[in-house]
């Protein structure tokens, strides 16, 4: 083969090449483009994922248990009643059972959505609120227990007569379902930290001294009548709200106002 014949086929490769570059190149343009946008959506959901995990509440059992803003606390007497803490003015005509579990996120909602309400209603002494908080959700805490711990410490505090901050500190930086929930020491720590001064504090919240208490109003509570769903014949969950021997319906937005008239 002389010069000129290698001269012309090698302009005739280059020039299908040339073709077949222009003919897949629009395909390879899409892929890079397609790779580039997989690739910044895994970025942003990298990104979130770390953002999310720093705004979650600690619970590691260094950390101390942040309080809770003033204007999420309500300012009024509480009382432990056996294994029930009553809040609210004596001048109150209306009281409202309120249940709850420090470790149903459902109940975190509740008091994000209703809680600056229910601190107005009991502050201006139209209601009070008695909180049933129950130890339903114990295993779903790792370790297991958290309910029933968080639980007794609130009626240990509620000796105390700070209840309502230590209430109000555990639903605003709450634990998720499935993840550590707060230790006893920090939870007494908490308790300190809302005023708590009892000599026997302590050893109310390690030994858990209300837990057989606790036990009973979960038992008595499932199978309160009151309570239960009327499609399955079970206790409904929390949270739940009942008020002169009747359910209250949440989905009333009003349900609070109307009670208080």
């Amino acid at each position: 083969m002389g010069g000129a014949e290698r001269s012309a086929r090698k302009k005739k490769q280059a020039a299908r090449a040339v073709v077949q570059a222009r003919s897949t190149g629009g395909s390879d343009r899409t892929k890079v483009i397609a790779g580039i946008a997989v690739v910044a959506v895994l970025a942003v959901a990298v990104i979130g994922y770390v953002v999310y995990e720093q705004m979650k509440p600690s619970t590691s059992a260094s950390d101390a248990i942040p309080l809770a803003p003033a204007d999420h606390t309500i300012s009024a007497p509480a009382v432990r009643e056996g294994n029930t803490v009553l809040v609210g003015k004596d001048t109150a005509t209306v009281t409202v059972d309120v249940y709850e579990d420090f470790l149903c996120p459902i109940c975190g909602t509740f008091e994000k959505t209703y809680g600056t309400d229910i601190k107005k209603a009991v502050e201006d002494g139209k209601v009070k609120i008695r909180y049933n908080i129950l130890p339903m959700l114990n295993r779903l805490s790792k370790p297991e227990g958290y309910s029933t711990e968080s639980a007794n410490a609130a009626l240990c505090v509620a000796d105390d007569g700070k209840f309502n901050a230590f209430h109000a500190a555990l639903f605003n930086s709450q634990p998720e379902e499935g993840d550590a929930g707060y230790t006893k020491d920090q939870l007494i720590k908490l308790g300190k930290e809302v005023g708590v001064t009892s000599a026997g504090f302590e050893s109310c919240v390690q030994n858990q001294t209300y837990k057989a208490q606790l036990d009973e109003l979960m038992s008595k509570t499932s199978n309160d009548p009151v309570l239960r769903d009327a499609e399955t014949g079970r206790f409904r969950g929390t949270p739940s709200v009942a008020a002169g021997g009747k359910l209250v319906d949440l989905d009333n937005k009003n349900w609070l106002s109307d009670l208080a008239k």
